[in-house]
């Protein structure tokens, strides 16, 4: 089985969204996505990775993994480039997993557990307007999920006032106003659901201090990015003024950004996004440092339907996984326009897929919207002639000499890149 194509597709309702897919001369494709920025993404898929891949094995894929990085970790692992690496990695995963008819996370090592508990990000699509609703109602809106069997929520209280001064000055009046909708579900509901904080890296660290000993008595599940994972120093302090459990981050990329974090007391939990930070691969080796340190880890949703099932093999293989992201308004509002079968959320819980590889395909139908706009590439090409602008090899000839004196193979090929 080799790699014969790729193929990108966006779509104009989500310009942010792009799905990957990996086609093989034996007719398996495999599925993947990622987030954000989605033409850059585009372009590196097919310009910068896709050449690499062409015409290789697609089960070999750390070795693709560390290829594709390394051609690219120069300009910072970061980025578009580590995005296209994301879901180019889910998709061989799901190659991989169809080709021998098993779910991933039996690849991985098998299950630890077959469904993991979940908590709602409040958001709005459609019918579905939580996070409209907690500022009108949040007590209701929190029954609704305790009804649906879902024990935790998250919310962003602090984003509206932090819009005026971009997070540099704090009012108090401000700050009572923004927790009133968390004061009223303590008071009706005590601590019958969790309810998460995320300041999406808006506050400076002096209004940070203050809102987490504001919340303090309001027993958050954690607080996740109340300022920029720019510096882990500025979390550390920020950790040791608060109880509470300091959530970091869907921002950082690959394992040796979350090493950092995982390393010191910047953070107890950790939040690895895996369409931004490497793919499955790549999230697999972040639990597994954060083992080491006594960490669990909580990936981040928020993206697209791929994600959520690409995340159910890491939490059912990788033992401190400690809850899933789900966001019931796009799932229930958009999700299932994209993907068949759909994923499972039963009484709270994300569910073990059971289809072999991913667990999901991309609907038929989506090559066929008007607004979608399909890549496609298929040539391939070398990591030593791609990256050849870096580089200054010996002239063919002497090259040629080197290996017929020596009988090596070309200067470059080894264990990171190809023959």
């Amino acid at each position: 089985m080799i790699i014969s194509r790729i193929e990108t597709i966006r779509v104009r309702q989500f310009p942010d969204l792009i799905f990957v897919q990996i086609y093989t001369d034996s007719g398996v494709i495999g599925l993947g996505e990622s987030w954000y920025a989605a033409s850059t993404v585009e372009a590196a898929v097919h310009d910068h990775f896709g050449p690499l891949l062409m015409g290789r094995d697609p089960f070999e894929i750390e070795r693709h993994w560390q290829t594709m990085f390394r051609l690219s970790d120069h300009a910072g692992y970061g980025g578009a480039e580590l995005r296209a690496i994301s879901a180019l990695d889910v998709a061989l995963w799901d190659i991989k997993g169809q080709a021998l008819r098993m779910p991933i996370f039996e690849i991985l090592g098998g299950g630890t557990r077959h469904r993991i508990r979940v908590y709602n990000t409040l958001g709005v699509y459609g019918d579905i307007t939580d996070g409209h609703d907690v500022w009108t109602d949040p007590v209701g809106v929190a029954k609704r999920l305790l009804d649906e069997g879902i024990s935790g929520m998250k919310m962003s209280p602090t984003d509206f006032i932090a819009r005026e001064s971009d997070g540099q000055l704090l009012f108090k009046d401000d700050l009572d106003w923004a927790l009133r909708p968390l004061r009223e579900i303590r008071d009706k509901l005590g601590m019958e659901i969790e309810v998460a904080n995320d300041g999406h890296g808006k506050w400076n660290l002096p209004n940070a201090l203050r809102i987490v000993r504001e919340m303090e008595p309001l027993r958050p599940m954690w607080h996740e990015e109340l300022i920029s994972p720019l510096n882990e120093e500025a979390h550390v302090r920020l950790q040791s003024a608060t109880s509470t459990p300091i959530a970091a981050a869907e921002r950082l990329m690959t394992r040796y950004q979350h090493r950092r974090f995982i390393e010191s007391s910047a953070a107890r939990i950790i939040m690895p996004d895996l369409t931004w930070t490497g793919g499955i691969s790549e999230v697999k080796k972040i639990a597994i440092l954060a083992s080491v340190h006594q960490k669990p880890i909580a990936p981040h949703d928020c993206v697209g339907p791929v994600n959520m099932l690409a995340c159910a093999h890491i939490a059912m293989s990788m033992p401190n996984v400690m809850i899933m992201e789900y966001n019931r308004a796009m799932h229930l509002g958009w999700y299932r326009d994209f993907i068949e079968p759909d994923f499972v959320i039963d009484d709270g819980f994300l569910m073990a897929p059971t289809e072999p590889g991913l667990g999901t395909h991309l609907k038929s139908s989506v090559r066929d919207r008007a607004d979608a706009i399909i890549r496609t590439s298929d040539e391939k090409a070398e990591p030593w002639l791609m990256s050849r602008k870096r580089y200054t090899y010996p002239p063919a000839e002497v090259q040629d000499e080197f290996i017929e004196s020596t009988g090596r193979r070309r200067a470059g090929s080894g264990a990171v890149y190809y023959d």
